[in-house]
């Protein structure tokens, strides 16, 4: 009988356990930070170390508006030389490790490895066959209506061709990254099996901006991938807020230097004012050649210079070279009474 416990104890023995419980919950829910305050709330996200997020959200949005810019460069670039509408707009602009990005293309496709002289490293442009071929029968006079798309690399003949819209793309490449830095892109070598190219570690994080292209009735897809390695000297540059500040002041320094040089090719009238005076519209009426109007202006008084009308300077009357000239001796100040 000693062994049985009462009631009292039963009921001591479960609160003692869940107490135990309710302070292991405790336990497990503290988090230490130097800058939390007790209280404050607490916000708890899964972190994968394969995906690493290298670049900011500010970054990335300064990456993705720097490229929208480049799609309407390239769109209206490739519809002035296919003579037709080209859409080209930003699909999608996130970051992932290179093997990602390789293992999402297809095979064969047009993979071409680009340099910019002011970084080290390649960049990859990507352009699907779905928007290669339609490009290339529009050059050679088709309509891609009944369109085939082969599932080969693309021959020699077509490569050159095609070289005359990732020139272009490259162009507006370079205009779009201009705000940031002068940069000269070159397509060092064409791949048609991207698994065979290997710029980066596979685990290395790479931005993908991907492009939408569309042509009359065929669409395609073009990816960008830059490796963080390559642009990190220029990170800092990308933050959203730096980024359109400088943006702006070399927008606006351009446009002041141009209208600062454009005015100074403009003509101007200037005109000499010798007198100002008032007469009565009989004393018009009545004036005769040899007829002297007068005025309260002494002789020796320096006369007005008026450039478009508006009074700028007084000036003397003399000659130079045999011509009536007008000398300036200051510039009108607010207490002269002119």
């Amino acid at each position: 009988m000693s062994d049985v416990l009462e009631q009292t104890e039963v009921d001591a023995l479960i609160a003692a356990v869940d107490g135990a419980g309710d302070d292991e919950q405790q336990t497990q829910d503290q988090i230490f930070s130097r800058s939390r305050r007790e209280g404050d709330p607490v916000e708890v996200r899964p972190y994968d170390f394969k995906r690493p997020e290298r670049v900011s959200k500010d970054q990335m949005m300064a990456l993705q508006t720097l490229h929208e810019a480049f799609s309407r460069n390239f769109g209206a670039a490739l519809s002035g030389f296919l003579r037709t509408i080209v859409e080209v707009k930003v699909a999608t602009c996130e970051q992932m490790t290179y093997s990602e990005f390789i293992s999402g293309l297809p095979n064969p496709t047009s993979f071409n490895l680009i340099e910019a002289d002011g970084l080290e490293g390649q960049i990859c442009l990507e352009i699907s066959p779905l928007i290669i071929y339609p490009i290339i029968d529009r050059l050679l006079g088709g309509t891609s209506q009944d369109l085939f798309i082969p599932q080969r690399p693309m021959t020699l003949i077509e490569s050159r061709l095609i070289s005359n819209v990732t020139n272009r793309g490259l162009a507006a490449l370079s205009e779009a990254w201009a705000g940031v830095r002068e940069l000269q892109f070159t397509i060092e070598s064409v791949e048609s099996n991207p698994q065979l190219v290997q710029i980066v570690p596979p685990n290395e994080v790479v931005i993908v901006i991907g492009f939408e292209l569309k042509l009359s009735n065929r669409a395609g897809t073009m990816n960008l991938c830059i490796p963080y390695n390559v642009i990190e000297p220029v990170m800092e540059d990308l933050n959203a807020q730096s980024w359109f500040a400088t943006s702006g002041r070399v927008d606006a320094d351009a446009d002041e230097t141009e209208v600062a040089r454009a005015l100074t090719r403009a003509g101007l009238e200037v005109t000499g004012l010798l007198a100002e005076t008032t007469i009565t519209l009989q004393d018009l009426i009545s004036m005769s050649p040899g007829d002297v109007i007068a005025t309260d202006k002494p002789a020796d008084a320096p006369i007005v210079l008026c450039v478009e009308g508006e009074k700028k300077h007084l000036a003397e009357v003399g000659q130079f070279k045999g011509s009536r000239a007008l000398r300036i001796l200051r510039k009108i100040s607010a207490d002269d009474r002119v």
